[in-house]
């Protein structure tokens, strides 16, 4: 559940604008109706401008809103390839990943020190539907799944995604595999 503030709202625009070529904005305002979202055409207009939003040449040449990068990049984020954000974690879970636990829900990752927000900032930009969201330290990554029981499943998936060698860099390569130990049992 997510409320409906402004910067709920904004949010939703920024997702809309950077996973699908958006080109108007009444086509904007439609997609907003349909996540549930009503606004009228001047507070569109406002939050467009206060997120920086500008136009640019799309893939196919046609002009389609996009928004500053994140930080502080002025350059315009057009519409992401969902691939290659799979293709990001895959080889960056191949060169940190360096153990996986599960209970229930929720899948601990370790990585090297100082790794685990740049690993946990890959899983968001993935985009991938079973995650609800992740949280991460310095050394250590919780990943929160939708599916209450399917925590062990993701943890092989991330191992599997780590020990695959199709996405191991070079630099790697001298590493560990990733590992996994399963969680303790406390009542």
């Amino acid at each position: 559940m997510t409320p409906l503030t402004k910067g709920a709202r904004h949010q939703r625009i920024i997702d809309l604008v950077t996973s699908r070529p958006v080109r108007s904005q009444t086509e904007l305002a439609d997609l907003l109706a349909g996540l549930g979202v009503r606004v009228t055409q001047a507070t569109l207009s406002r939050d467009l401008v206060e997120l920086d939003a500008v136009k640019v040449r799309g893939v196919d040449g046609a002009l389609v809103y996009a928004v500053p990068g994140e930080g502080g990049d002025r350059t315009p984020t057009a519409p992401r390839d969902s691939a290659a954000g799979r293709d990001r974690l895959a080889r960056l879970c191949a060169e940190l990943l360096v153990s996986a636990e599960a209970s229930a829900n929720l899948v601990v990752l370790r990585t090297p020190p100082g790794a685990a927000q740049f690993l946990a900032s890959a899983f968001d930009k993935a985009d991938l539907g079973d995650i609800l969201g992740t949280i991460a330290g310095d050394d250590t990554l919780l990943v929160i799944g939708r599916d209450p029981s399917g925590g062990d499943s993701l943890a092989q998936r991330f191992l599997d995604l780590a020990n695959d060698p199709h996405h191991a860099s070079s630099a790697s390569s001298a590493a560990a595999p990733a590992t996994t130990t399963p969680a303790k049992d406390v009542l």
